[in-house]
Formats: C-alpha cells, structure tokens, sequence
C-alpha cells in the first residue's frame, strides 16, 4: 500500500523568464517521486546555478528533508553523490472518526502506516471527549515507534459531518452533538504543539483511496456506505470540498422510493433514510433501533443468508446506484470507488449500484467508467488525513518558510518535545 507522494508541477525558471527561481521547497518536490538524484540532475532540471543547488541541497539536509542515497557512477574522478528524499524525517498523527469508532494511526511523509489503535468511542459524547482520546493515543503511538512528539509535521483528523475546512469547525453535523463550530484544530493544536487539519472523514476516504490506489486518475467519486452515506469528489486530481465544505453530502438528496420516509436530518425522503445500514437494518428487524451496530447487524444477516438481509441490500444498491447515475451525467468519473463499513462486507451492494448506473447513464458517460469496491480498506480515512498533513507540511511554501527561520521550527519542535 505505499505510494510516493505524486509531486505537484514546479515551475523551472527558464531564460527570459521573470517568475522567481525554485527555492529549497521546489526542489524538493522534484525528489517526492523516490527516485535518487546529484547535484548535476538538480542543476539540469531547475536550471538554477551549482552554488544555489548545493545551498538548496544542504538546507533539505539541514532539516533531514534530503539524505545520501549512494553515489553515481563515476565519470572521471571521485562518484557524485546521490540524494533522496527522506520520508523518515517527520511523522503525520492521522485520525478517522465514526459514529461510534475511533481509528488513530502514525505514518511517515509518504502516508504510510507505522502504528494505529482503534477504539470503540460515541461521537455524540462531545468534542474533548473524543480529541482528549486521540491526544493521549498520540504519546502512546510516537513511543511504541522511538519517537516524540518533537517528530511531528502535522496532525489530520477526519470527522462524520459537515467541515469549514479553512477554520477546521464542524458546521451543524446532525449525528454530533456538541460539536458544531467547536475549534478543533485549535484545540488539538495547543495540547500537540503541532499544525492541525480538519475535513469530512468521506473527503479524506477519497483522498486516501485516490493517493494509493489512482494517484493518475483525473477524476473519481468515492462513496461511503455505512451508518449514514456520503461522497468524497476528486476532479482534475484535487478535492472538491465545494463553498461551504459541504460537496458530496450523497445521503441527504432525495430518491425516488423514499418519498415518506423521514431522514435524520427532519427531511422525507433522502437516500440515507432508505439505503443507509441504520435504514436497512430497521427494514429487515424493525426492533432494532441501535446505530452503534447497525453494519454488523446487517451483514451477520447476510452471512446467514437472510434473503430479506439479501433482498434489502440489493435494493439500497439500485437506490444508491439511482443517485450516483444522476452523479455520473454531472460529474463525469473514470472511476466510482464504494467504501464504508457495509460496502466492504455486501457484494451485493455494489452489484445493485452497477446494475442501474450502467443502465440509466449515457454510454458516452459510462464506456470508460469503473464502479469498483475500495482498496484502502478500512485505512482509507487515516491515508486521507495523513495525505493532507503531509501535502501541507511539503508545499513549497511551507518548506521554504521553514528554512527560512529555522529558529522557529527548533522553538517549535522544543514545544512539542515539552
């Protein structure tokens, strides 16, 4: 499952060109591919002179971003030496939260997973409640590992609900209460010493989907099927969080065979209402009311070969499928990944969701689509939210302002260490 990091464009300055030059962090980003390179392929790449190389290089060096990686063969004289980009040189704090689960994991600068412990938690038990878990997993995850919390780059956290992602505030998340415009970043930022991002747990399923297993895919919808239903929107290769953060919110558009049916949102009719696993597992046991467990109750039903269970989940297939047809005319994926708790365990489920998008989308739309299950697995939260810790701590930018002032980055990682 590891998977370099794909480097964004750097622009090269090139005779007569009045851009300003590639800094550390440019070139740096050059190197995110894995493969070793000399000062000579620096030089003929950014076309910048040997001595700003070799200062460039020596500042990555500085920081641990770069290392030697070998030497090159030899032409004449003493071997070049080679370097690479070190993806050991910090750690990314990753979090997916559920309705009722919490998954924390620690990864290197390529999203890869080190050390992770899931727990059973209740979202609705409040804000410090949840974050003060995943703090005190921190210190637990950095020492199994030999490391402090002086190692980390960033922290990412994926939440069930609507997200300002530039405040890192959820925005009246209707299953979380306590938590709406509660300052999440803040709040971990100042117990961890370290940068804090905030999105939608389904945004960042489909960020870690898209980085392991399409990083060349233009365009891919990923959609989670478990307590509730959401979509994660990637178009031209970037998410799609939409104005309010709010893209993708699948579950809470009408379907055409959930007219009566109330939703948890106060709306009739959504597809969460009649697709969802809480939606199904009412259906085939209208005593059971626990959202806690809804998944499990519905696939153990199906591993029994409970045909209501089967018949259930090949209809909220069609639902589901219904919806994404109407995605597919609009957004034009090459690709619809199905994730989420009740889609890794029910074939089913995804068969019924073919069956119509195939069915009701334009040919022109669909000759070139894949509808399959998702690869990262339960994981796919946790990569997106390492992803976009790490993409923000490697932005050239971010790199540049960070050699820039070094005495900055010693304060803060002495910050942290404390």
């Amino acid at each position: 499952m590891t998977q370099m990091l794909p480097a964004p464009g750097v622009e090269v300055a090139t005779p007569g060109h009045s851009a300003a030059p590639p800094g550390a962090g440019d070139l740096l980003n050059l190197m995110l591919d894995g493969q070793p390179r000399t000062r000579a392929d620096l030089i003929e790449l950014t076309g910048l002179a040997r001595s700003t190389v070799a200062g460039r290089i020596e500042g990555l060096l500085s920081v641990g971003l770069l290392q030697p990686s070998g030497q090159s063969r030899s032409t004449g004289g003493r071997p070049p030496t080679r370097f690479s980009f070190n993806p050991q040189a910090k750690l990314v704090l990753a979090a997916d939260f559920g309705v009722t689960h919490g998954r924390a994991a620690l990864t290197d600068l390529t999203a890869t997973v080190l050390a992770e412990e899931v727990a059973d938690l209740d979202i609705a038990a409040g804000p410090e409640a949840t974050l003060g878990w995943l703090v005190e997993v921190a210190d637990r995850l950095l020492a199994s590992v030999g490391r402090t919390r002086a190692d980390l780059a960033g922290v990412g956290i994926g939440l069930p609900g609507p997200v300002e992602h530039q405040t890192g505030r959820p925005v009246k998340p209707p299953i979380m209460p306590g938590w709406d415009g509660f300052e999440v970043s803040a709040w971990v930022a100042q117990r961890l010493g370290t940068p804090v991002l905030v999105d939608n747990d389904v945004n960042l399923m489909a960020l870690g989907e898209h980085s392991v297993a399409y990083p060349h895919v233009e365009h891919l919808v990923f959609v989670k099927v478990a307590t509730g239903i959401g979509a994660g929107i990637i178009s031209g290769r970037h998410l799609h969080r939409g104005a309010q953060g709010s893209a993708g919110d699948l579950g809470h558009v009408q379907s055409p065979r959930g007219s009566d049916a109330l939703c948890g949102c106060g709306n009739y009719g959504c597809l969460e209402a009649i697709a969802s696993a809480r939606a199904i597992a009412l259906e085939i046991d209208p005593d059971h009311h626990a959202v806690a467990d809804a998944s499990r109750v519905v696939l153990e039903r199906l591993a029994r070969g409970d045909r209501a269970a089967v018949a259930a989940i090949r209809r909220a297939g069609r639902d589901i499928g219904e919806t994404l047809a109407s995605c597919v005319s609009l957004l034009n994926p090459s690709v619809i990944v199905l994730g989420g708790a009740l889609a890794g365990g029910a074939p089913s489920l995804l068969a019924g969701v073919r069956e119509v998008i195939y069915a009701r989308s334009l040919p022109l739309a669909t000759g070139e689509l894949s509808v399959v299950p998702a690869q990262t697995g339960e994981h796919a939260g946790v990569i997106g939210a390492a992803t976009m810790a790490v993409q923000q701590f490697l932005a050239p930018a971010s790199v540049n302002a960070m050699l820039a002032n070094p005495m900055a980055h010693a304060a803060h990682a002495a910050h942290a260490h404390a």
